[in-house]
Formats: C-alpha cells, structure tokens, sequence
C-alpha cells in the first residue's frame, strides 16, 4: 500500500444540500452580477425596475429561479426580468387580472394569466404606472392568499 493509504478505498467528501446552499450566492448578489454582466443599457434597465420595485416594496423577497431569471416576489411571484440580446422582458405572473390604464403590457397579451412588459433599447418606463402595477400585483397576491386563522380553522374543520 502507498503511504497515505489506496486512493480507491478512501471516502469520498460529500456536500449536503445544506452546505451547498451556504456557498452559493445569494438570490440578490446573483440579480447584481447579472445587472453588472450586462455592461450596456440591459443592466440599466435592470436596475431601473429592480429600484422601482423595491421602492414600492422594501420588503420584496429576491429570488432566482429556473437557471438564471431573477424573480421578485411578495405573497407569490410579482415579475420576472429576463434579458435578451433586444429587450428587458417584464413578466407579470398574474398581470391579466391587473389593472393596466396606461398600457403598460405590450407582450404575452394573448396569455390566459401572464401580461409583459418588453422594453428595449432607447425605451423608458412610465415609473408611476410601473409602481401602479406592482402595487396591484401584491395587493392580488395577498388576495389570494387566505389569512392564517381561516386556513387553520378550514384545516381543523376538515380533520374533524
């Protein structure tokens, strides 16, 4: 046997979903090397909504999902921002049932559920209308999630 024993029989180190977790970045830091990656008037508008947003909402949870969309979310997904090479595409979950006066959604209308918003280079968006539409967006959140007390009554009504 070589010192240090047979390379073969030696266990091998295993990383618990836990600890994985722990040495990845966080949501919000993977929203800022994105907005940062992207050197041109993508990342500014990035970071235009991602500001609007929070300034609506300081309490607005940071996600990052399906390999690389950030996701803000409050009681349930607000909207996406993907970027691609010709927009920045804002992406409502629930925007059909949002009120829209001044047309802000100009993409994915034909959606039975999702509204967007695609804004491309040169483009600004109306701020107040956009902070109109996130306020809608949490305030249907919230209507839809059923208060605590009555979830717990329902579920002690059904085990009974």
């Amino acid at each position: 046997m070589a010192i240090g024993g047979d390379l073969r029989t030696q266990p091998k180190a295993r990383t618990t979903p836990r600890a994985a977790a722990a040495s990845e970045p966080s949501a919000s830091q993977q929203i800022d090397a994105r907005i940062q990656s992207l050197d041109d008037w993508r990342g500014e508008t990035l970071a235009r909504i991602r500001s609007l947003i929070h300034q609506v909402d300081p309490a607005v949870v940071e996600t990052w999902k399906w390999r690389g969309v950030p996701v803000w979310e409050h009681d349930g997904i607000l909207c996406t921002g993907e970027t691609y090479k010709a927009a920045v595409k804002l992406t409502f979950a629930k925007g059909a049932a949002l009120p829209d006066p001044r047309g802000l959604f100009n993409a994915s209308l034909e959606g039975n559920t999702r509204r967007a918003i695609d804004l491309h280079e040169g483009e600004t968006i109306n701020a107040t209308a956009f902070k109109a539409l996130i306020r809608a967006a949490i305030a249907r959140n919230r209507a839809a999630k059923p208060p605590a007390a009555a979830a717990r009554a329902k579920a002690s009504q059904r085990s009974a």
